[in-house]
């Protein structure tokens, strides 16, 4: 598997510790930079490309994710997801990073530098990766939505649930 990755100055020693460990694991990473330590580089610039790496792959039929990073993993993520057709996922916890993939078939999963240990991290990203989309019925369903939204701009219909309203105020 391809794995796209992208980060900021915050990111740069893990970035650099995950390339060692996916091709010590099988993987094949893709840099998209930053190559240099620069204070003060702008996210985007790296997590756009590694997000439309991912993109490219996958349109082409090639079996691939993305890694992007920061200080947070919270601006990595939203630029990811500006890129059509990706969904990009904030992991904090094994749970959010193996839910992402079972309930979102996120593509690309953020993490965070300073939020967790060097070892914390490689962990997330690991099961993320390992982790397989099982394609659920409703999980489907749910990314048909947001695929329809994100290339239509038009809003999924109400579920007759909610045209009634909102529930009677219930007295304290």
């Amino acid at each position: 598997m391809r794995v796209h990755l992208g980060c900021d100055h915050a990111g740069l020693e893990l970035k650099s510790h995950l390339i060692e460990w996916l091709t010590a694991n099988g993987y094949e990473p893709v840099d998209h930079g930053p190559f240099v330590y620069d204070a003060v580089d702008d996210y985007p610039v790296f997590c756009l490309r590694a997000a439309e790496g991912v993109v490219e792959d996958r349109t082409a039929g090639l079996d691939s994710l993305g890694v992007v990073i920061g200080g947070s993993g919270n601006g990595e993520q939203i630029a990811a997801n500006k890129v059509k057709g990706v969904r990009a996922a904030l992991a904090w916890s094994e749970q959010t990073a193996s839910l992402a993939r079972e309930h979102n078939d996120a593509w690309v999963v953020a993490v965070g530098g300073r939020m967790h240990t060097l070892d914390e991290m490689t962990r997330l990203v690991e099961v993320f990766l390992a982790t397989p989309f099982p394609g659920d019925e409703r999980h489907v369903r749910r990314i048909g939505q947001m695929a329809a939204y994100e290339d239509t701009g038009v809003l999924p219909p109400l579920p007759d649930s909610a045209l009634d309203g909102p529930p009677p105020a219930v007295d304290a």
